[in-house]
């Protein structure tokens, strides 16, 4: 069975290097941030931003210092959106610890993911790291965006399928995409290797959201949350559009009524998750997934084989089959 760590064998001690020049690259002279971002890389979760930077920038030409920049941008430009959205939505966890809000107040979260997003650009400029910066900017730019065009249209609850997925590139997609894009810069690719893998992040990207919206039909206890989250939070995924998409206006009425007014009671809940799998959402969704898996690794076969290569190859594997 393939396991992160299994997969991770190639860059293990790239990973450990990576882990130090992180925490030097979030230091501070003000004990309260330096206790705050201790806590930070303390309660890190699977670094997968990182492993696609280094597995992208091994198979593009080789792992470079500029490579390791690259992941400390990336982390550090994720996080602080990380502790902005965890204000924006009031949550009091991630991860399973306590969001910086919760134990900071949200004055000193704001604040902390300010300073954050400036330790990113101050890392980059310092360096002349032009391309990263442009690159992990647009990104954060484009997560912006999406994260306000689901807003806007999940008032509606009318978010079609092709909005679905621009929606998800935008806000999911586009930061792996910029890491794979930076892992090739950092190795000095050309121009349109670059292109060619950010394109293969933002394909598996998307296959890797698809599958985060599958975990909310699974049975419970089994992938590490309460099934039904995303409905009782009236968030529309593929399963559910698609089943929306293809039932009777009396069903379809009846379930969006659900979503709006009852995602609270459980019972309700878990006849609109019926609804969905009865209705073709979860094979549909799969299937999706799946193409765009395939599309992924057809980008991957355009390149030439080594151990990173076979690693990426694990990874998307393992986004795909993961249950947790």
């Amino acid at each position: 069975m393939l396991t992160l760590e299994k997969i991770k064998e190639p860059i293990a001690q790239v990973m450990e290097d990576f882990e130090y020049k992180f925490r030097e690259s979030m230091s501070s002279a003000v004990p309260l941030l330096d206790r705050i971002t201790h806590y930070i890389v303390k309660r890190k979760g699977k670094q997968m931003r990182p492993m696609f930077v280094f597995f992208s920038a091994g198979m593009c030409g080789g792992i470079t210092d500029t490579s390791y920049r690259a992941a400390s941008l990336i982390e550090l430009l994720h996080t602080a959106t990380l502790v902005h959205d965890d204000v924006v939505d009031d949550s009091n966890e991630r991860r399973g610890f306590f969001s910086i809000n919760a134990l900071w107040k949200n004055k000193i979260a704001v604040l902390v993911g300010d300073y954050l997003l400036s330790k990113g650009l101050i890392l980059s400029v310092e360096n002349n790291d032009h391309n990263l910066l442009k690159i992990v900017s647009n990104a954060v730019k484009i997560m912006s965006e999406g994260e306000l065009l689901q807003i806007e249209k999940a008032r509606r609850l009318d978010i079609k399928e092709d909005i679905y997925f621009e929606i998800i590139r935008q806000k999911t997609a586009s930061l792996i995409a910029a890491c794979c894009a930076c892992g090739a810069a950092s190795a000095g690719c050309r121009e349109e290797v670059i292109d060619k893998m950010h394109r293969f992040g933002e394909l598996i990207g998307i296959a890797f959201q698809i599958k985060d919206d599958l975990f909310d039909y699974g049975p419970d206890g089994k992938i590490g949350k309460p099934t039904g989250i995303d409905i009782k939070e009236s968030k529309m995924t593929l399963p559910l559009i698609y089943a929306l998409s293809n039932a009777s206006y009396s069903d379809r009425k009846r379930i969006v009524n659900i979503i709006r007014n009852h995602n609270k009671d459980n019972k309700k809940v878990k006849e609109a998750i019926a609804f969905v799998v009865s209705g073709g959402g979860i094979h549909y969704a799969h299937e999706q997934m799946k193409i765009y898996r395939d599309k992924a690794l057809n980008l991957l076969n355009e390149f030439e084989n080594n151990i990173y290569k076979n690693s990426l190859e694990q990874l998307i594997a393992f986004t795909i089959e993961r249950e947790y």
